[in-house]
């Protein structure tokens, strides 16, 4: 099995650290309410104003500040400390908060960009010696509290597999509360139960042509947290023919046509990410359960087809290797262990 190693993590981080301050191309998520609104977008965002768009830039560095600290000893791992401690700094942070303070913001971002926020958040607190998580509190916090509000306010799962699949966002943050904030965690749990815990026999029709998150297999990542041990009886109702590899459509890689269209480009994001839920699912489960070697194996499969394909066009360049860094760890973000 396809694991990472320190010449992969070489390169992730070699590779993300020369696009988190690109500052060209930027694809802003901006209501303008007034012509004062018209400025450089590093004004409204002092740290993550590179990597094509805000919520990239925000996992490109949750992804290299992990991989700095899964392998402090790298010379890459230096020059990732070096950026953090120019950017994640506190009056960068009071220009990210300024502009979630502005007219018609409180969507910015939601709910993709406030889940892989809290990730960065509860990574770059586990770099005890810097003053990084510190540094980001108050962002959180921000984003933690558009949570509370919102998820009440929200009758319907999102259950779309781009930026606003709810499963993936709820993972996400799950990880982030359980240790902060168990109001939201519990939030989180009741929310969960209350759209997914009920379903069966998922038909599972995808891929939509420009996803990159499953809206089933994220749905069970989702549930093996929030039902712990009560997850394989849940799993086995929600995916009743897996073992067999039913339905076939969550084990066949998608086909990517054009790596130069952005959208087209998600569907390497797609095989990554289902990579990452097979192994999470697998892990839950246990290895003596009928499903596991075979969502091992789903995860192979999918690493293989997109894992060669992390560089090479910025669209996917700019994020992909985010995805590949969950999917070769098998836990990552939202993890409840701490490692």
């Amino acid at each position: 099995m396809t694991r990472l190693t320190a010449e992969t993590a070489a390169r992730f981080m070699a590779l993300t650290l020369g696009h988190l301050g690109k500052r060209y191309p930027y694809k802003a998520d901006l209501v303008m309410t007034g012509p004062e609104d018209v400025r450089p977008h590093w004004e409204n965002h002092p740290i993550f104003h590179g990597s094509f768009d805000w919520h990239s830039c925000v996992h490109g560095y949750w992804q290299v500040l992990r991989l700095a600290r899964l392998y402090p000893d790298l010379p890459e791992a230096a020059a990732v400390r070096a950026r953090a401690d120019l950017m994640l700094v506190p009056e960068n942070v009071a220009g990210e908060l300024a502009f979630l303070s502005r007219p018609m913001s409180a969507g910015f971002e939601r709910p993709y960009g406030w889940a892989w926020l809290l990730a960065l958040h509860d990574e770059a607190t586990r770099h005890v010696d810097a003053p990084w998580g510190a540094a980001l509190e108050p962002l959180a916090l921000a984003f933690a509290d558009r949570f509370h509000a919102f998820l009440p306010r929200l009758t319907y799962p999102l259950r779309v597999g781009t930026h606003f699949n709810i499963a993936f966002a709820l993972t996400l943050a799950r990880g982030w509360a359980e240790a902060r904030d168990p109001a939201l965690a519990a939030l989180i749990d009741r929310k969960a139960r209350d759209w997914f815990m009920d379903d069966r026999d998922c038909q599972a029709w995808e891929p939509g042509g420009d996803e990159f998150l499953s809206p089933a297999l994220m749905e069970a990542m989702l549930m093996s947290r929030v039902l712990g041990d009560g997850f394989a009886p849940w799993f086995d109702a929600f995916l009743p023919r897996v073992a067999s590899r039913e339905p076939e459509t969550l084990f066949v890689p998608a086909t990517v046509s054009d790596r130069t269209d952005g959208k087209i480009a998600h569907l390497d994001g797609l095989n990554l990410s289902r990579a990452w839920c097979w192994r999470a699912i697998a892990g839950a489960l246990g290895e003596f359960h009928p499903v596991s070697a075979v969502a091992e194996q789903a995860a192979q499969d999918h690493l293989a087809a997109s894992l060669p394909h992390v560089a090479g066009d910025y669209m996917g360049e700019h994020w992909l290797a985010s995805f590949a860094l969950l999917a070769l760890e098998g836990q990552g973000a939202g993890s409840p262990s701490r490692r």
